[in-house]
């Protein structure tokens, strides 16, 4: 009987062996699978940064292209070849997942909106946009640029 209880006893040490290594391989697998998880939405993150950082530099051109729009002259060839360009500067920037801020109209968020007056306004409620002063752009759910807007009093 003593040979049966000492291999009982082995039998034991050795399935609580088993278990001890089974939840140590359980928790390496989670622990890795935990950081590959961050390493890429690391990665994501800095690529988004890049792609801010690169953006920002174009966003005075599509604001340039604005006013050049808004203040026409009759010559129609320069009219269209003036869209074309800002429509193509519109598409890339759009496939690069940015977006313009909507503001006219909205109540003022200082999370999406940088006020440069305040003001009287009929038809306004007190913090409401009056008028966007300067585009703002997001790009994903990160605001690059706030947009500049008169807010009504």
């Amino acid at each position: 009987m003593d040979e049966f209880e000492a291999l009982k006893k082995q039998l034991d040490e050795n399935q609580a062996q088993t278990a001890e290594y089974k939840d140590g391989w359980q928790r390496a697998v989670a622990d890795f699978q935990n950081y590959r998880k961050r390493v890429e939405r690391e990665n994501g993150e800095v690529y988004q940064n890049a792609v801010a950082g690169i953006i920002k530099r174009y966003l005075p051109i599509l604001d340039d292209l604005e006013r050049a729009l808004q203040s026409r002259p009759d010559d129609r060839a320069w009219v269209e070849g003036i869209e074309l360009i800002y429509r193509k500067l519109q598409a890339i920037l759009e496939a690069e997942s940015l977006k313009r801020i909507e503001a006219e109209g909205q109540m003022f968020d200082p999370n999406l909106h940088e006020a440069i007056s305040q003001e009287p306004a009929e038809g306004y409620e007190s913090g409401q946009v009056i008028a966007i002063v300067q585009n703002g752009y997001m790009l994903g759910k990160r605001v690059i640029r706030p947009a500049m807007v008169r807010v009504a009093q």
